[in-house]
């Protein structure tokens, strides 16, 4: 019997964070099809499609309340190694239908094998950009070569640049020299050179040659998440975006959050590089994807932008992230950096640069920065709120005369995780949630349909996909509903009472929750949800008011949501919620994915690099860790929308409830009592 003697083993799924228990010797995709996790497979586990690989994850798991280990799956199959001999698997990847689970692990199921792949709601968004690339293209004619006035061909291709077209004190890499002679004489003296040159460092490179007239530039700029990588690639010509593409993260099989990331790296040596090495394949994966559906060679992609957070700017550039996990959060380096974009192993052009924005702080990265470039709070006249909201909130706050940054510890539960139906945005999970304030009856949205739940045909629509659970957007709208509607208090608690109102309100223990959605699975919001999700909004309301108490401000007069899950939050739920501070809702606004706005203007016009490095200098950091009134703020914004700051605005647009005071249930599961007092402010 193995693990211990135990007749059972603990499994866990990444990213969806479902597990059970189950027998000694159960195959892996057994217990996923138990728990509801979709992984594919058409042959019925006779290992013949290979659509169900997964990959065992090994390394401390203490937040699983396990460890896992090598030996806790069952060794490779001589099904697979057929699999593999005939189709080939990734050193790394396993056939799900004949892994049997030996002892405690934990399994992540690649975007691939996912029935309903993740939603990248990283899209790019609707922009006016000054075009003016650092990567150019120069057609030239270069002087043939004359015995009675010897050069070099090199000089002869420099003293064109500057005589046609002004470029002066050049300089080239060694590929540059062994090709030149090639091109010139293929193209009869007629070549196209890519030149790399910013007026900061008054230098130009040489980076790419093409004999004859070549027109196909292309750059790419890419926003590197903690949960979902996106790329968006560029004509560096016409600044026209010719395709878009993303994919969850890879590194999730390390950690679903940065902090879990850094941990598994202190706890095994060589972690790092084990991340930094799947990252950058991923961004290879997107180079491919991108470059496919645009019919654009990979050679022609010329120029690469980056923006992430510390710790994933730190494991794309190959550091180690650990001095990032503790106090006082020092960077390796915060400064922009220009690299050849071999050197992050990237299957570009040879001559290609990759580009990555400064950070700002140890916990505010070169994705804020990028927000910063996009949103431009230091150019503003009007207080300006810009808050990236994820795992971790990145909150600036300024104007033309001050801006202030600070990030605040938010953690997983907008993205789904800690929910007990949360999911990440795919087909099936709901996205928008209303509930009636006289019969508790719930109407809702899922992601790939466009009509109601209780719209004719809505049953019919997601036939193929079912409803699966709940993403990040409609659990902030449902449990401003469920405080909208009395079914919990402005403390985030279960009224009791509601359930002889109506069957929507169970009992679960010794406290309640509120069913959307019956069936398999049963789709709910309990008490640790709405528990999960306030320590989550008090914790980015806290960092907002630390700002404004450095500004004396009592108010912002414009807010800004960015962030592939800022973008899709009704902002009125936000401020429901207490997400974020009074504001009018007029000049309240999402910003789509600005990070990656940010990341395409530094792509394309070489003044925005310019800005953001200057910029980024000015911008004061706090850091909340060790702000004593941090705590006091965020215990008074557990309260919906807040214990004590008025809400005036809001107010003037939502019939807020009235205080009311619960008593919790009673050891014997009695229901507690309530009583209602007018609302304060």
């Amino acid at each position: 019997m193995a693990d211990g003697g135990r007749s059972d083993a603990l499994i866990v799924f990444t990213p969806s964070g479902k597990r059970g228990r189950f027998p000694i010797g159960t195959p892996v995709l057994q217990a996923a099809r138990a728990l509801g996790v979709d992984i594919d497979s058409v042959c019925g586990g006779r290992a013949i499609c290979g659509r169900c690989q997964v990959t065992p994850s090994i390394g401390d798991f203490a937040k699983h309340g396990i460890t896992s280990k090598p030996e806790n799956l069952g060794p490779v199959t001589s099904v697979e190694i057929r699999y593999n001999e005939k189709r080939g698997l990734k050193a790394d990847r396993r056939l799900s239908c004949q892994t049997l689970m030996l002892g405690d692990c934990v399994v992540d199921v690649p975007p691939e094998s996912q029935v309903h792949k993740q939603v990248v709601r990283k899209r790019a968004e609707v922009r006016d950009i000054k075009l003016d690339p650092v990567t150019k293209l120069y057609y030239i004619v270069v002087d043939e070569p004359d015995m009675h006035h010897p050069s070099s061909d090199l000089e002869r291709v420099y003293n064109a640049l500057r005589a046609q077209w002004g470029i002066d004190q050049v300089t080239c890499d060694l590929a540059i020299m062994q090709a030149l002679q090639s091109a010139l004489r293929k193209g009869e003296w007629r070549i196209t050179l890519a030149v790399h040159s910013r007026m900061a460092s008054k230098t130009a490179r040489i980076t790419a040659i093409w004999p004859g007239f070549h027109d196909r530039a292309y750059g790419m700029a890419v926003d590197v998440g903690s949960t979902t990588i996106a790329a968006h690639l560029c004509d560096l010509s016409t600044g026209e975006i010719k395709s878009s593409a993303g994919l969850m993260n890879p590194q999730i099989r390390f950690g679903e959050d940065l902090m879990s990331r850094v941990s598994y790296v202190m706890m095994n040596p060589g972690g790092d590089k084990e991340m930094t090495a799947v990252v950058r394949e991923a961004l290879n994966e997107l180079a491919r994807e991108v470059a496919g559906e645009a019919d654009v060679d990979l050679s022609d992609i010329l120029e690469v932008v980056l923006v992430g957070n510390p710790v994933m700017h730190h494991l794309m550039l190959g550091i180690d992230p650990t001095e990032l996990g503790g106090a006082p959060f020092a960077l390796a380096t915060g400064l922009p950096v220009t690299r050849p974009a071999r050197e992050f192993d990237l299957e570009l052009n040879n001559g290609a640069y990759v580009y990555v924005l400064p950070c700002i702080a140890g916990h505010v990265g070169a994705d804020t920065a990028g927000v910063v470039l996009s949103e431009s709070p230091h150019l503003s006249e009007r207080m300006m709120l810009v808050v990236d909201v994820g795992t971790n909130a990145e909150i600036v706050l300024g104007n033309k005369d001050r801006v202030l940054a600070c990030s605040s510890p938010t953690g997983p539960a907008f993205e789904g995780a800690q929910i007990s139906c949360g999911q990440r945005a795919a087909p099936g999970a709901i996205e928008r949630l209303r509930i009636d304030p006289d019969t508790l009856e719930p109407r809702f949205k899922v992601i790939g349909c466009d009509l109601w739940s209780d719209e004719p045909g809505f049953e019919d629509e997601i036939a193929s996909t079912g409803v699966t659970g709940v993403c990040g957007s409609a659990i902030i709208e449902a449990v401003a509903e469920l405080y909208l509607s009395g079914v919990i208090n402005q403390d985030g608690l279960f009224d009791g009472a509601m359930a002889a109102k109506s069957p929507r309100v169970i009992q679960t223990g010794r406290t309640f929750a509120y069913v959307i959605r019956e069936g398999e699975p049963l789709i709910s919001i309990t008490q640790n949800d709405v528990r999960a999700i306030q320590l989550a909004k008090a914790a980015l309301y806290a960092g907002v008011q630390l700002l404004m108490d450095k500004l004396e401000l009592e108010k912002v007069d414009t807010i800004r949501l960015a962030g592939a899950f800022g973008s899709h939050i009704d902002v009125k739920y936000a401020m429901i919620l207490g997400l974020i501070p009074d504001c009018d809702l007029a000049h309240v606004h999402s910003a789509g994915n600005a990070a990656g706005t940010g990341a395409r203007i530094a792509l394309l016009n070489t003044e925005g690099r310019d800005e953001i490095e200057d910029v980024v200098t000015r911008i004061e950091k706090i850091e909340t860790a060790v702000e004593p009134m941090f705590q006091q703020h965020f215990i008074e914004a557990m309260a919906m929308p807040h214990k004590t700051a008025p809400f005036p605005n809001l107010a003037s647009v939502v019939n807020l409830p009235q205080i009311k005071e619960i008593t919790p249930v009673g050891a014997d599961g009695s229901e507690g009592r309530e009583r209602r007092r007018k609302r304060r402010g």
